[in-house]
């Protein structure tokens, strides 16, 4: 993904796009040469961003207009992913999250945040994933969030739905990692997009000011931690070796998580 417009690195598909973090990722994709598959579910937003990056750029920029939570036209954009040979980069960044606590909260809108940040993303990755393996590589970049590290913040739910997003890129980077495949798990803290709206806070700007990036700056980071390989990118934190300790840790608990007898610490021996 370096810097250059002056010939094509394939199609990239990215999801969520029309507005916020997709669309800046689609602005600056294209300026690295890439054509572009935009996917969301305002058609009139996406065409119009279509139009204005295809102006701007040169590149081929396609509008699909699709509703991720139905399954019809899910599996309209999985069916793209497996016969486009074209496309070599996914950035999953379609979702939505919640503030309420589960009890405040609607189960059929839980559901439904499970269809999008979990399903629709994993049916999405297994669709791409034979095609980049057979043209020996590509990319695959997952917007998960803060609150995979952090359960106790905001929704348990939208926690959940992040942490398997996490979960589920650190595994495929164990899988297919050495295929010349690149994955990236990007975990934003606050950021300025519809998100806080939809959420229920009436926006962004109801947080303390310095606690938020713009979709800008925190995608042009990721984009930054991605040329450098990072497989776990949090734009905000000041000290990778933070996140380091914290990886390493949980790899300290690996060899003694399944044994025959219970810890000696419970007497039940």
């Amino acid at each position: 993904m370096s810097n250059s417009s002056t010939s094509s690195k394939g199609t990239a598909l990215i999801t969520g796009a029309s507005t916020g973090i997709g669309a800046v990722y689609a602005d600056r994709l294209a300026k690295r040469g890439y054509d572009l598959l935009l996917i969301a579910r305002n058609g009139k937003l996406l065409s119009e961003l279509a139009n204005s990056l295809s102006t701007a750029t040169g590149r081929k920029v396609e509008a699909f207009p699709a509703d991720l939570t139905n399954k019809a036209e899910l599996r309209k954009v999985e069916e793209r992913l497996r016969t486009d040979t074209s496309i070599t980069a996914l950035v999953n960044n379609a979702g939505f999250g919640g503030v309420s606590t589960l009890l405040d909260s609607k189960v059929d809108d839980m559901e439904n945040m499970i269809d999008l940040n979990v399903t629709a993303l994993l049916r999405l990755t297994s669709a791409v994933l034979p095609g980049l393996l057979e043209r020996k590589g590509g990319a695959i970049i997952n917007i998960a969030s803060i609150v995979a590290l952090n359960p106790e913040l905001l929704n348990g739910v939208y926690s959940g739905t992040k942490a398997f997003v996490l979960n589920l890129t650190q595994s495929l980077h164990k899988e297919v990692g050495d295929k010349g495949i690149q994955l990236q798990a990007v975990l934003p803290g606050g950021t300025a997009t519809e998100f806080w709206d939809r959420a229920g806070i009436g926006g962004h700007q109801n947080l303390p000011s310095e606690m938020v990036m713009s979709s800008e700056e925190m995608v042009d980071a990721s984009l930054a931690a991605f040329d450098r390989g990072e497989l776990v990118t949090i734009p905000s934190l000041p000290d990778v070796t933070d996140w380091d300790k914290f990886n390493a840790a949980r790899l300290v608990l690996l060899p003694n998580l399944s044994h025959k007898h219970s810890a000696a610490r419970y007497g039940v021996r």
